[in-house]
């Protein structure tokens, strides 16, 4: 038992490490959380994202970079919450630039965020299509819809256990979401159509 003195010092020493690692990650979670909310309103509101998309990534790969030799903090709830809503950030701006959508790989998060942020996605396209029906743009809006059914589809292969990734609650949200969006697209397409004929006829007059 000579030893018991070093084995525990040791031991005491790796944990205070881990205590001070978790601390700088907690505030690091929550500037990627606050930043990510801040560009998506930005999005929201065509508003030019300046220094803001620059400061985001810098705050994530400064998390990853801080978790990189402690993998078990990574798992934690306010980790995974951050890099979910920085997730988010990189689909939509794929979405609304049209191009392809980035990989986990590509953001450099793990898979379970990234496919809990596909989920939340809907959500956020959602909200992207009602602004472009009250702009009276149903073209717009319907691209929207289809890409919140390409993400719907996309969700519903995943059918795990809670315990490997709590999905089903993203995939019944997006489910209702779209069918609720999807009715409203097709009145706001109908109006349209109606409106266009009014406007043919009375050209006629």
């Amino acid at each position: 038992m000579m030893n018991l003195e070093r084995v525990v010092s040791k031991i005491e020493e790796e944990l205070d490490e881990k205590d001070q690692i978790r601390e700088v990650a907690l505030k690091s979670s929550r500037a990627v959380v606050r930043l990510s909310g801040n560009v998506l309103k930005s999005l929201h509101r065509e508003e030019e994202l300046d220094d803001q998309l620059d400061d985001l990534k810098d705050e994530a790969s400064r998390l990853s970079s801080l978790l990189a030799d402690h993998p078990d903090l990574a798992s934690a709830g306010y980790v995974e919450s951050a890099f979910q809503e920085y997730s988010e950030v990189g689909i939509m701006l794929s979405i609304l630039e049209k191009d392809d959508v980035p990989s986990p790989e590509d953001l450099g998060v793990e898979s379970v965020p990234y496919l809990l942020a596909l989920g939340d996605t809907v959500g956020e396209l959602r909200r992207f299509c009602l602004d472009e029906l009250k702009r009276g743009n149903v073209m717009r809006a319907n691209y929207f819809l289809d890409r919140m059914e390409d993400i719907h589809t996309a969700l519903m292969r995943f059918d795990y256990p809670d315990a490997i990734v709590a999905i089903r609650r993203k995939q019944d949200v997006a489910r209702s979401l779209l069918e609720k969006t999807r009715g409203e697209v097709a009145v706001a397409a109908s109006a349209r159509n109606l409106q266009d004929k009014i406007d043919d006829l009375l050209k006629k007059v």
